[in-house]
């Protein structure tokens, strides 16, 4: 589908909706044609907010994708409502923009993934970090060559995640929110694949996968607030907060990744990159490029140091979707390669149970 402008329809009317609404907004190839919400006057405030007159409102997803001239569906819900929402808008013949994690089991991964090649509709799954100023940066550092062949990948997801973030009381449950990992620790993973590959639009394939689990916050209930630098009380996390993964990859690199709901500080993204001419710690890079260093050189570039939406390069992922669906080709960071990151989620999970590593792909 190759249009001068795309229709959107934004499912979801949280937090995140925000951001997805305000990224079609400023891009000239998109309008928003309606919003769907659980509640229609979640829905109708979302356009109010943004004072989008000429937008449909629906309580269902099933009523919003009826409305002519929806091209693209941006499913912004809860991540246990995900795979049937995804279901629906492939089955609807519809493209889809999709917030991570998409699913909370492998079930779930398999069925979106084969609804949307049997539909023959195009995705993106919002691991936004991909277009982060500094991470494009040194993935195009990587790709000329700064660092050499890549041997070595850590990242870590560090946020005390609580009663401060308006989506906790799902996002704690096994049920609904499934794993440190898999609500917040997946950001991590992608970018362990993203900068374990040479190419500037590619990630590394995982092929084997170690974890442990711990920590000392779960089913506590007296937690941190990293926002007010306070404590309070409220209903404790089901999971645990600390997970640290080592991932083997098809290319030889290795990759040490952790997500921790504990920390006792502000919201942080450490990377540190490793290769056989060069390395990176978060914005420093010390290359062969540069003979006469004498010192850490800063790379420039936003750093990806706030948990807040607004803070997160939503518009870059949505251009950058717009322009596959002009140029009729697969976005980087499709629902295709996202099974890839999720696949060591549900991994990390089963190594909690054998003790063993996990071979990738687990669904061959």
């Amino acid at each position: 589908m190759n249009k001068q402008q795309y229709g959107v329809l934004i499912n979801g009317a949280g937090w995140v909706a925000t951001q997805h609404v305000q990224a079609f907004m400023n891009n000239p190839n998109a309008r928003i044609v309606a919003i769907s919400s659980l509640h229609l006057s979640d829905a109708q405030r979302l356009a109010d907010q943004y004072q989008l007159k000429d937008v449909a409102c629906y309580d269902t997803l099933d009523k919003a994708l009826k409305h002519e001239g929806v091209d693209i569906v941006s499913v912004c819900t809860p991540q246990h409502i995900h795979c049937e929402n995804v279901l629906a808008a492939a089955s609807a013949g519809k493209h889809i923009a999709i917030e991570k994690p998409v699913a909370n089991s492998l079930e779930e991964l398999y069925a979106m993934r084969d609804a949307v090649r049997q539909a023959g509709v195009k995705t993106v799954v919002s691991f936004v970090l991909r277009w982060n100023p500094l991470f494009a940066s040194i993935k195009r550092l990587i790709a000329d060559g700064a660092l050499g062949d890549i041997y070595m990948v850590e990242t870590d997801y560090q946020s005390y995640n609580g009663a401060w973030w308006g989506a906790w009381e799902q996002g704690r449950k096994i049920d609904t929110g499934y794993s440190a990992m898999a609500v917040a620790g997946c950001h991590a993973i992608d970018a362990l694949r993203w900068f374990a590959a040479s190419g500037e639009t590619e990630a590394a394939d995982p092929v084997e996968v170690f974890a442990y689990a711990g920590g000392q916050r779960k089913g506590k209930t007296h937690q941190y607030n990293p926002i007010t630098n306070t404590w309070q009380d409220y209903a404790p996390m089901e999971y645990d907060g600390l997970e640290v993964a080592l991932v083997r990859f098809a290319n030889g690199a290795l990759g040490k990744v952790s997500v921790n709901f504990e920390c006792i500080h502000p919201y942080s993204f450490p990377v540190e990159i490793f290769g056989d001419r060069g390395s990176i710690k978060n914005n420093r890079l010390w290359s062969h490029t540069l003979p006469e260093q004498k010192d850490w050189v800063e790379i420039p570039g936003l750093c990806p140091d706030s948990s807040d939406v607004s803070h997160h390069p939503f518009q870059g992922q949505m251009d950058h979707f717009i322009e596959c669906l002009q140029a009729n080709v697969e976005s980087h960071c499709n629902l295709g390669d996202a099974v890839k990151t999720h696949e060591v989620v549900f991994a990390v999970q089963q190594c909690y149970k054998t003790n063993r590593p996990v071979q990738l792909p687990l669904n061959p």
